[in-house]
């Protein structure tokens, strides 16, 4: 239990419900991360801006965080671009086979009680479960 911080998670997570609960009642839209990023692919009139002004908050969010004296050290990734290339084209899949993403259906489907979204988060969860099972005591990473 050496990365268990609940003061943060607890805070960081009532961010991103406010954050969705605003993007919903002000532009009547979710705050699904792969939704957002793939309407920007095609955008309809007047859906580009939203869009793109989402996705950079994301990316200023982060650096006013560590500008904040925020502790980034323990983010560190231990593997090649191959496999960051092929972790974002599975999650690419992963995403448009289950209808949606973490964010939108953890976060905003089911706060709408939503059974689908319901289903899937029960599906990432139990997926991310066995992935480290596999990956810590199969395979010995």
């Amino acid at each position: 239990m050496e990365n268990f911080t609940p003061y943060s998670a607890l805070a960081g997570g009532a961010l991103i419900g406010v954050a969705a609960s605003i993007l919903l009642w002000l532009n009547g839209r979710l705050a699904g991360v792969s939704g957002i990023l793939g309407g920007l692919m095609r955008p309809a009139a007047g859906e580009a801006r939203w869009r793109l002004l989402f996705l950079i908050g994301l990316v200023i969010g982060a650096l006013v965080f560590a500008a904040a004296g925020g502790d980034v050290s323990a983010v560190r990734v231990d593997t090649g671009m191959p496999v960051l290339i092929a972790a974002g084209l599975l999650t690419g899949i992963g995403t448009r086979l289950g209808g949606g993403c973490t964010s939108g259906h953890g976060v905003c489907g089911v706060a709408r009680l939503s059974r689908r979204s319901i289903t899937a988060t029960a599906t990432f969860m139990v997926a991310a479960g066995a992935t480290v099972f596999v990956v810590r005591h199969v395979i010995g990473g």
